[in-house]
């Protein structure tokens, strides 16, 4: 029997339908990622599963005493505690023994009263007898890799620090349907590579909504795809997935061609006039009238987005350069010794853990903010526009409309003036939809609204903080390729593995204590130079009898950008080596 069985349900919204009489199974073992665009329902279908929505027909069937974790893309707004008792409680009844033995033993701190002391041996001995050590262990490893805090309060962690929190809560629990929204939003690098292990080590059944594609494809055994109400299962991996969606697109739309010529040829024939006897031409007459019923109950495949990128004048050909930099917070430095030149069409992804500085070094190279150390030189005639990681910039309060034209109709990007629901419509934004306030748009939507607001400028250099959070995965291929046309310079801060090895031409690692380095190419090139270990070049002096090459001719020295060539070769070379072989 599966683990979970949904047997023709159906959902509408204000007359939207979201399900229409779909089925689903889900069996132990399997990995299934559920995928769509941004507003098709996916996250309504996983609130369905774990009955938190109810449902207008059909059936949500749950195998008895089956154990079902749902971590949400909302943060619960009741949680509160220190960061251990929110994950531990993730264990149910069992948490309540391990955080019993925990505050016995902060009161036995101060005093030791017979009492107390009688207590916790009779804690110890069920924790023994129900492994409950084993749980505590497992809480704890958790913790570690998830890279938080046990004694943190909860309240005054950020957005991203709390759902790794309930992440973790959801894992520790060892349910038998493990759902996840979104898990790697927020996330870093190494916390997502060690959630892709884990996940592949968990027994239960894993259900999944991401759009980080590098994660979709390491896990999913099985793709589910939810479009116009309707679910369409294909048993393989993402990559197959792909290839077998193109061949139903193209047959799909060739389909759509015939049908639509079928059609406008019964029209001329019916506007000529019905020549032949009327018995025999009634058939024919109710197919077109039934191909026009089915024309306009026809459910379109929802748009794709067309976003456009206006560029100004060239910039200077160099656009950034920082000799030395280096910037501490709270006692220790953030990087240090840093140098670098940004030249024009550089395409620049900076990564490193949370925390690690990431916005600081763009605030730095910016001229935003003052580096401790050395100094920083922006080029000339520079147009700038900030994708802001927070969306700050957005009021909340002011209608989709509002926040991108102020109000007015028209809007011109890229010296075309263009009405602003059309606009709007290129960022899937439907007509009704654009006058609501920002305050009620999804995570999604929010982040289209501030690319549709900040594309309406022109720029020469584009500087992204954590753009790909939330957008569907067509839309992430379309700024992929925007930005890979570009012919500014980009500096672009992400998480997401594959984002950055499609666009990025270099890649600036913080890598903690203060290190950070320059890589040539993406994330993968970043994994394969760090592997590489480059041998120290030892200088001989110059012998006694010789002179010295330096006082010898009195040329200028090598330039920074000839050193930093010089100083990678080695590097480029093992490299390519070790990709011949």
């Amino acid at each position: 029997m599966a683990l979970v069985s949904l047997q023709e349900i159906s959902l509408a919204f204000s007359g939207k339908i979201i399900f229409d009489k779909i089925t689903l199974q889900l069996e132990a073992g399997e990995r299934v990622a559920l995928i769509g665009r941004n507003g098709v329902g996916k996250t309504t279908l996983m609130k369905v599963i774990s009955e938190d929505i109810g449902i207008d027909s059909g059936k949500v069937v749950l195998q008895k005493n089956a154990k079902v974790a749902h971590l949400s893309q909302e943060i619960p707004k009741d949680t509160s505690g220190s960061v251990f008792n929110i994950v531990l409680s993730g264990l149910g009844e069992q948490s309540k023994l391990i955080s019993e033995y925990y505050q016995i033993n902060k009161k036995l701190e101060k005093e030791q009263p017979p009492s107390l002391l009688n207590q916790l041996d009779n804690i110890q001995s069920q924790l023994d007898r129900t492994d409950g050590w084993k749980l505590d262990n497992t809480v704890k490893q958790v913790l570690t890799n998830m890279q938080l805090d046990p004694e943190s309060d909860f309240k005054t962690l950020s957005g991203g620090q709390k759902r790794r929190v309930l992440l973790a809560k959801a894992i520790v629990s060892q349910p038998d349907v493990l759902m996840l929204d979104e898990p790697t939003n927020h996330l870093d690098i190494s916390s997502i590579n060690w959630l892709e292990e884990f996940l592949l080590g968990f027994k239960g059944c894993l259900f999944f909504v991401t759009h980080d594609r590098t994660f979709l494809e390491k896990l999913a055994t099985r793709i589910v795809e939810l479009d116009r109400g309707n679910l369409f299962s294909s048993q393989c991996d993402y990559k197959t997935f792909l290839e077998r969606k193109q061949i139903e697109l193209d047959s799909e739309e060739k389909g759509r061609a015939l049908f639509d010529k079928k059609l406008a040829q019964e029209e001329v024939w019916i506007r000529k006039g019905i020549r032949a006897r009327r018995t025999r031409n009634e058939g024919r007459v109710k197919a077109l009238l039934k191909m026009r019923e089915e024309k306009r109950k026809q459910l379109n495949r929802i748009g794709k987005a067309k976003i456009n990128l206006g560029e100004s004048e060239k910039s200077g050909r160099l656009v950034i350069k920082a000799e030395d930099i280096g910037h501490k917070y709270d006692g220790g430095y953030l990087f240090k010794d840093f140098s670098t030149r940004i030249m024009r069409g550089d395409k620049i992804g900076v990564i490193g853990p949370n925390g690690s500085g990431k916005t600081t070094l763009l605030n730095v190279l910016l001229g935003k903010l003052v580096p401790n150390e050395g100094g920083v030189e922006l080029g000339t005639n520079l147009d700038i526009i900030y994708y802001d990681q927070l969306r700050e910039k957005l009021d909340e309060e002011k209608t989709v409309i509002e926040n991108v034209s102020g109000g007015n109709d028209i809007v011109t990007v890229n010296g075309n003036s263009k009405h602003i629901i059309g606009y709007l419509q290129d960022f899937l934004f439907e007509p009704e939809r654009v006058r609501s306030k920002v305050g009620v748009l999804s995570g999604g939507e929010r982040n289209r609204l501030l690319l549709a607001r900040l594309f309406t400028k022109a720029s020469n250099l584009l500087v992204m903080d954590e753009p790909t959070n939330d957008l569907d995965i067509e839309t992430l291929e379309l700024l992929e390729e925007l930005l890979s046309d570009y012919a500014g310079t980009v500096l672009l801060v992400s998480h997401d593995r594959s984002f950055l090895n499609n666009i990025v031409t270099s890649t600036i690692a913080l890598e903690g204590e203060g290190k950070i380095n320059e890589y040539l190419g993406g994330y993968d090139d970043w994994i394969k130079q760090k592997e590489v270990q480059v041998p120290e070049v030892v200088k001989e002096k110059p012998k006694k009898d010789e002179p010295n090459s330096k006082s010898q001719n009195n040329k200028k020295g090598l330039s920074y950008k000839e050193n930093k060539e010089l100083e990678e070769l080695p590097l480029q070379i093992q490299s390519l080596e070790q990709e011949q072989k």
